[in-house]
């Protein structure tokens, strides 16, 4: 099944076996149980490429009784009751793996596997919100609708050539590259197009990028600009990223300059 827990409210809600009912998202507390940190992927966004990828998302928390479970869902849209997209933690972490650091306070944790040759598609990149759920060994509960959230991220990659190599000094240098990023639909890596990159300079012997000027990617991702060569050096493209996909930096390619 292609969208094994997205855009399907009825299922993911069934595969946490019943602990969140039809009004579980609507913020609640009940009895001294706290909150005191949720961490996703390690407080990375989560990228990913063509293959799966497996993060985990934890949950530190207190009560006098001392901490029992938790659990997780990431969501999107503006109503929690009908969001326009719903992930669940992978079965085999139920219950969570909690640790305690006190008699009443532990770290929770389970783990999502996001799966492009199953059901994550391209559309699904972007800001997801963290809904958590704690409970205590005396019945206390805590649950939180939106406690945070978390950008998921489709791979980038950059690369960069410069030519001719040697160039004489006073000529005109070509760099060229392409921008792409994973595409979850069809498994592979298309061109990134219309987005700004920036073309960045080190001169040979030191260990700083410059950048000397923007160039747009095109339709296709692709990367062209010409410069002027002057002394022997590094020539590389980086790309400060979106919101749905992570920046990256090309390879410098050295030219000499002479």
């Amino acid at each position: 099944m292609r969208k094994r827990a997205l855009f399907a409210v009825p299922a993911a809600v069934a595969a946490l076996g019943g602990a969140i009912g039809p009004a579980a998202y609507a913020d609640e507390v009940v009895g001294d149980i706290q909150i005191t940190d949720v961490l996703v992927n390690g407080g990375k966004n989560i990228v990913v490429g063509t293959a799966d990828k497996t993060v985990t998302v934890s949950v530190t928390a207190t009560d006098p009784s001392g901490i029992w479970d938790a659990d997780f869902h990431l969501w999107r849209g503006t109503d929690p009751d009908n969001p326009d997209g719903h992930i669940v933690p992978n079965e085999d972490t139920t219950p969570a793996d909690c640790v305690a650091s006190s008699a009443t306070t532990s770290t929770c944790s389970k783990t999502f596997t996001f799966e492009p040759d199953s059901w994550l598609t391209s559309a699904d990149a972007g800001t997801w919100k963290v809904g958590v759920d704690v409970w205590a060994n005396d019945d206390s509960r805590i649950q939180r609708d939106a406690h945070t959230t978390t950008r998921l991220q489709r791979l980038s990659k950059l690369t960069a050539n410069a030519s001719p190599e040697p160039v004489a000094k006073g000529k005109t240098l070509t760099v060229t590259g392409k921008l792409s990023r994973a595409n979850w639909d069809t498994l592979d890596y298309r061109g990134y197009g219309n987005q700004p990159v920036k073309l960045q300079f080190r001169k040979a012997g030191t260990s700083t990028y410059t950048t000397v000027k923007t160039v747009n990617s095109s339709s296709t991702g692709g990367l062209t600009t010409t410069v002027t060569a002057s002394v022997d050096g590094y020539w590389r493209w980086y790309f400060a990223g979106t919101s749905t996909t992570p920046a990256a930096t090309a390879t410098g390619d050295f030219v000499d300059a002479r």
